[in-house]
């Protein structure tokens, strides 16, 4: 009898050690998956977590994220760990068929073993199934055949090699080139594309990666040359702004889903990892352009009650226009969308969300862009002129 108890106790022990090894992996890949910005991807705004539907337009046409909730019929609950690789590194669907590259499987590529077992235990474990079926893309047939992805892949993702993140043994420039160039496969939004829609760089090596790039009718600003340090960079990552800048657009859901949930160290590991980028880059223009004028007081009567007459703004509130990159931008999508659009901060845990409403209704197409060219002409002395029907363009109305 004493060794049937004993038997049952190490049994029960057994079942207590291997619970709490799950419940390590499932807060490891959580963390992972927040990492890898996958919440924001894959779910719809008020939507089942990871049920997908989220729309992306892309050149070819516009493409719905994937049901990767762990639901058997329409997710991925049917995957086995190695399918579940495959499919986050080498953009291999369960049935064979290849995965369009708007999934960073290039970037995922650098996710260690141990890092996809934990988050292939947290989409199975510490996921709700979602019975919601997949979305079908709205491309056109000639653009939607997969087999091409084959060619694609040969160029652009055969040296694909995993980097084992191993925390304990890492500088803060190395973690925070892991986390760029890997998870959070930042070079998707921020790097250039090629005629291939490839993006021209993927590491630090070359002098595109991180350069700047269009998307959807906004600018995904150069990160190499930010106009503040890491723990700035940190700080704008954690809460959606630091002492002078604020982030809105495309960037905004990135924060509220991914950045936010990193932690201190990693955060400022990334800043470290950009700042290093920064070496040699142009002084930031600081001095007011004479000539830049305000006919007609749009930015006294529109802007300055909230950014400040001198475009100081507000320390850790409203971000001031001087050293601000969507002002510094030679690309002016960004000031004009906020103008004519409005813009809201991301909504992140401990701080509130600010917002500024748009004046699209307010203003015609060609006081918006004087607006812009003063704006971009006192405060970053850029002296190129946005015409109205560029503002007709970039707001989305031709």
């Amino acid at each position: 009898m004493k060794r049937l108890w004993a038997l049952a106790a190490l049994a029960g022990l057994s079942l207590q050690c291997h619970a709490a090894a799950d419940n390590t992996l499932i807060t490891q890949g959580e963390y992972l998956a927040r990492a890898a910005d996958c919440m924001a991807c894959h779910t719809q705004e008020g939507g089942k977590p990871y049920a997908g539907g989220v729309k992306f337009t892309l050149p070819i046409g516009t493409l719905y994220s994937t049901n990767i909730s762990p639901d058997k019929q329409y997710g991925i609950g049917g995957y086995s760990e190695a399918e579940f690789s495959q499919a986050l590194r080498k953009g291999v669907a369960k049935d064979g068929h290849l995965l369009y590259p708007a999934m960073p499987y290039t970037a995922y590529a650098r996710f260690s073993d141990h890092d996809i077992h934990a988050l292939y235990t947290y989409f199975m474990q510490g996921v709700p199934a979602a019975n919601l079926p997949n979305r079908s893309n709205d491309i056109p047939w000639y653009l939607a055949a997969r087999w091409p992805l084959r060619v694609w892949n040969i160029f652009n993702a055969s040296q694909q090699k995993n980097a084992v993140s191993t925390p304990q043994n890492e500088t803060p420039l190395e973690r925070g080139a892991w986390l760029v160039e890997g998870p959070g496969h930042c070079g998707a939004c921020h790097t250039p594309r090629g005629w291939m829609m490839q993006e021209k760089g993927t590491t630090s090596a070359s002098e595109d990666y991180l350069a700047g790039a269009d998307i959807e009718g906004w600018y995904a600003p150069s990160l190499r040359h930010l106009p503040y340090d890491a723990q700035q960079t940190a700080l704008l990552l954690k809460t959606g702004h630091n002492t002078s800048s604020a982030v809105s657009g495309p960037m905004s859901p990135v924060i509220t889903h991914s950045t936010q949930y990193l932690t201190d160290e990693d955060a400022q590991a990334i800043g470290v990892y950009l700042a290093s980028l920064q070496q040699g880059r142009p002084d930031t223009p600081t001095s007011v352009q004479a000539t830049v004028t305000d006919p007609d007081n749009h930015y006294l009567r529109y802007c300055s009650t909230c950014h400040g007459k001198d475009g100081q703004g507000t320390v850790d509130v409203i971000p001031a226009l001087r050293n601000n990159l969507a002002v510094m931008a030679d690309n002016p999508a960004n000031i004009v969308q906020v103008i004519g659009q409005g813009a809201q901060t991301p909504q992140t845990i401990g701080h509130l969300s600010w917002s500024m409403p748009g004046y699209r209704n307010t203003l015609t197409d060609s006081e918006i862009a004087e607006l812009t060219n003063y704006v971009r002409g006192r405060f970053a002395g850029k002296q190129e002129k946005v015409t109205a029907s560029q503002v007709t363009q970039i707001l989305g109305q031709q």
